[in-house]
């Protein structure tokens, strides 16, 4: 009897066990089910695709050749004479063309700064854009959830983002916002936060603007840091539309791989080496101080540690750590420099903020360049001038009118800005540019590249 119902129990035992066995197993299976759901929903919409975008195209009559900028310091007898001696030096060495133009209130005389006219450059560039961008790809304003702008001299009341919004309707719970001041570097911030707010956001669309106001933004003094900006920034900008949407990568051009940020703020002489006050007599203007190509330099070295493990091949890492370690350890040898990586193993085009002849001459020898790889950057720079935030957007058009980029292709933007910023943003190519298709570099691509003097003749 007790033999029976110790098999008994036994037996009970082993089914009760063997069932709990089945149940933890039944719940784990769940639970990684629902941990897998959880993680395709979380990342099945993290993709920031970029659809188009469009750069704004001044009319032939708003040209600022040389002579005309000479003349116009000259005749308006706002500056000394030693000021528009240098003024006619920085212009005939800035590597800016006859071509670049500047809005119709800097050819008045004297200069109008008053706030209507910088009303009218903003929205005379934003309109333009914003109106072509939409229409191209027959985007109703309404469908746009966020709007994200960027000028860094110009604030007004209302937003620039709220300009747009009542020129084109848009809806009334579109998210906006606007960042100002953070200097050239602003572009590829207003696409990182419109990034941020579409990893929030799911199947949305945002507008990202970017420009510079030039009418504000003259220098009356004669400071000679001061007069940089007079003599290289010119009239420009671009609307980008971005989205998260599946759907849209079927029409979108390229696709965001990384985006790196760096900001050198605590360095004083980072901080001060782009910087906005008044001079003795009062006049207020953007100091550049010659510590500048220093500073970018550090700043670039900076954001590419954080930029090159992800986008290098393990052959080029090898060789930058190993070169590292043998500087530290035969500190006498006369091979122990460090390795500069080869960057066009892991990008196919540059495109570098035209901020002026001297910054894409130092980001070229930075980075072991050569000048074919920095020709987007100086005929942008000839053509449009400097045109702050917007410069990189101008030279990928320049890229793509010539046909350069195909399908696959990594693009590497580099920006730089006050404060002091350096920004890299890396797209892939997902679809092939038509190089046909009207933009703005469209009605004179056949003529460049062009030789630039190195002191032009005015």
């Amino acid at each position: 009897m007790i033999a029976l119902l110790q098999e008994f129990f036994l037996t009970d035992y082993s089914s009760f066990l063997a069932a709990a066995v089945s149940h933890v197993y039944f719940h784990l299976l769940v639970t990684t089910i629902l941990l897998l759901v959880v993680y395709l929903f979380y990342t099945r919409s993290k993709c920031i695709y970029l659809i188009d975008f469009s750069c704004y195209l001044p009319p032939d009559n708003l040209r600022v050749p040389a002579s005309h900028f000479i003349e116009h310091s000259e005749r308006c007898q706002v500056h000394e004479r030693e000021a528009i001696d240098f003024h006619t030096k920085v212009a005939e060495r800035s590597g800016v063309g006859n071509e670049a133009c500047a809005p119709l209130s800097v050819h008045q005389m004297p200069p109008d700064s008053s706030l209507i006219r910088c009303r009218e450059e903003i929205e005379t560039v934003l309109f333009t854009v914003v109106e072509d961008l939409l229409s191209k790809h027959k985007v109703n304003p309404k469908s746009i959830d966020i709007i994200v702008s960027n000028c860094s001299i110009f604030c007004p009341i209302p937003s620039i983002p709220a300009m747009i919004i009542n020129r084109f309707g848009f809806r009334s719970n579109v998210k906006s916002a606007n960042l100002s001041g953070m200097g050239c570097s602003a572009g590829l911030l207003a696409v990182s936060l419109a990034k941020d707010l579409l990893k929030v956001h799911s199947n949305s669309l945002a507008l990202v603007l970017s420009i510079e106001a030039v009418t504000p933004n003259g220098y009356r003094g004669n400071v000679k840091s001061m007069l940089l900006a007079n003599a290289l920034f010119r009239m420009g900008g671009v609307a980008i539309l971005l989205s998260n949407k599946k759907r849209d990568r079927q029409t979108a051009r390229y696709k965001l791989k990384h985006l790196y940020r760096t900001h050198m703020g605590s360095n004083d002489q980072s901080y001060m080496s782009v910087y906005q006050e008044n001079d003795k007599s009062g006049h207020l203007g953007v100091s550049i101080l010659r510590s500048l190509l220093h500073v970018a330099g550090n700043a670039l070295k900076t954001n590419i540690t954080d930029l090159a493990p992800a986008v290098l091949p393990y052959s080029e890492q090898l060789l930058y750590g190993w070169s590292v370690i043998r500087k530290k350890i035969w500190t006498v040898s006369t091979q122990n420099e460090i390795h500069l990586p080869n960057f066009k193993k892991a990008f196919d085009h540059f495109c570098i903020h035209a901020g002026g002849r001297a910054v894409i001459d130092a980001i070229e020898e930075n980075l072991g360049l050569n000048k074919e790889d920095g020709e987007a950057s100086r005929m942008t720079l000839y053509r449009f001038g400097n045109t702050s935030s917007s410069s990189v957007w101008y030279e990928l058009c320049y890229l793509e009118s010539k046909g350069r980029v195909k399908k696959g292709d990594r693009i590497w933007q580099i920006s730089f800005g006050s404060g002091f910023k350096c920004n890299s943003a890396v797209w892939e190519c997902i679809s092939h540019p038509d190089p046909n298709v009207r933009n703005a570099w469209s009605d004179r691509i056949h003529l460049y590249p062009v030789e630039i003097p190195i002191i032009a003749d005015h």
